[in-house]
């Protein structure tokens, strides 16, 4: 039976040249009403782990979180599943240095910009504000890093740097690293502690 991963492939292969045959058939079908547009496969996870904590099973409500490998492709994704595509509501989440590419992208799917929430750097930058570097770094201890950290931080490259800066920099450090972190990040989080983008897109969803 499909899912809303195989609808996530089938529009990753429609971005790619593909054929949209599929992915229209699989919205239908999975009755998709909006896509979630997100630059990368960390904030997949973080935003994933968020909702199921909240009790939100985002497939069955036809939400379909889409992570779309970079900031710069939001113009085709936004084509391909807005107004000039599949006709779907569009929200997500945005680097505040990548907000030109989502203006352009979104306007010129005419694609309203209300449903897309601003991360300060990034969304790592926020989760880690949220809980504090110390309570990251018991994360970073549980789960065998911590050496790493320690080995990190000490690089003269690092130096001067705020330990919240440094700890962004490190979870990017390391392939895979990313992905691992935004999910137990975001499953630390206190109800009274989510990030205000995060806040914002689990509201309007």
């Amino acid at each position: 039976m499909a899912d809303m991963g195989a609808f996530r492939e089938a529009v990753t292969d429609w971005a790619a040249g593909g054929p949209g045959g599929p992915a229209g058939e699989l919205a239908v079908r999975l009755r998709v009403r909006t896509a979630v547009l997100l630059e990368g496969p960390s904030d997949l996870a973080a935003v994933e782990t968020l909702a199921a904590r909240h009790g939100r099973d985002l497939p069955a409500e036809g939400v379909c979180v889409m992570p779309m490998g970079g900031a710069m492709s939001v113009g085709r994704y936004a084509a391909l599943l807005g107004p000039p595509g599949l006709g779907l509501r569009l929200t997500g989440l945005c680097d505040v240095g990548e907000r030109g590419f989502y203006d352009r992208g979104l306007e010129r799917a005419r694609a309203p910009r209300q449903g897309f929430f601003v991360c300060v750097a990034d969304l790592e930058d926020e989760l880690i504000r949220a809980l504090g570097v110390a309570q990251v770094e018991e994360i970073v201890q549980a789960e065998g890093d911590l050496q790493a950290w320690q080995t990190f931080v000490r690089q003269p490259a690092h130096q001067g740097r705020l330990p919240q800066q440094q700890m962004r920099r490190f979870l990017g450090t390391k392939k895979g690293r990313k992905i691992r972190y935004g999910s137990l990040l975001a499953e630390a989080l206190d109800s009274e502690r989510i990030p205000a983008p995060l806040d914002g897109l689990l509201a309007i969803l």
